[in-house]
């Protein structure tokens, strides 16, 4: 039965009718399928179904480590979106993007496809000095209304630098990451795991934080 009616099938399809070049959904699972695995690679298909320009490849998470190593999906389920001729712009879900999570892999799909980043001035100022690599994980829920904004936020700085990796994390699949990083409310953005930020923050705030990270 598929997850998505014929109504939001329709609005899907228009919203992805913006998507300019082709993007590649890259979904790792496994055989013996972890909690929401199967429900993660459905989504990803049905949304594929409704772009020329979108497609899903499922690959084994087991079978084929290298390939999981190479684009840093250390844990499923996992979605990297990958752009034109497989270019990989450190934008990752790891974990069922559902509810209000929809909205941001829809958002990350025409991210890559289309290439609008709306960024400051001064945050592209910031990325254009990046030395070393930054990783990002917003840890979401997908029943979290402010959740998407802090995650479209992370993976604009993602496609706009090199040196910038971002990664939703549906905190409730992987509870020991929420442990590790004291996730007591979402979004919380772990930055270079060691600097934090509450909240769906301003951009100017999370340039901030961003800054103190590179220090």
């Amino acid at each position: 039965m598929p997850l998505m009616d014929q109504d939001t099938q329709q609005q899907v399809r228009e919203i992805l009718a913006a998507v300019k070049s082709p993007v590649t959904l890259k979904m790792f699972t496994q055989d013996f399928e972890c909690g929401y695995c199967k429900e993660t690679r459905q989504i990803a298909e049905e949304v594929a179904e409704l772009s020329d320009l979108v497609s899903v490849e499922v690959h084994d998470f087991v079978a084929d480590s290298d390939l999981a190593k190479s684009l840093g999906a250390d844990k499923i389920p996992a979605i990297v979106v990958l752009g034109d001729g497989g270019h990989d712009y450190g934008i990752r879900f790891f974990g069922i993007p559902s509810g209000y999570e929809f909205t941001s892999l829809l958002e990350a799909i025409l991210l890559v496809g289309a290439g609008d980043v709306e960024l400051q001035d001064s945050t592209r100022k910031f990325l254009d000095t990046l030395q070393a690599p930054l990783h990002l994980q917003v840890f979401v829920t997908p029943t979290c209304p402010y959740c998407p904004r802090a995650v479209m936020l992370a993976h604009q700085l993602a496609y706009a630098s090199d040196k910038v990796t971002a990664d939703m994390v549906e905190v409730t699949e992987f509870p020991h990451l929420g442990q590790k990083y004291d996730v007591m409310g979402v979004p919380r953005t772990v930055i270079n795991e060691h600097t934090y930020l509450e909240g769906a923050a301003p951009e100017q705030m999370l340039l901030e934080k961003l800054k103190a990270a590179v220090r």
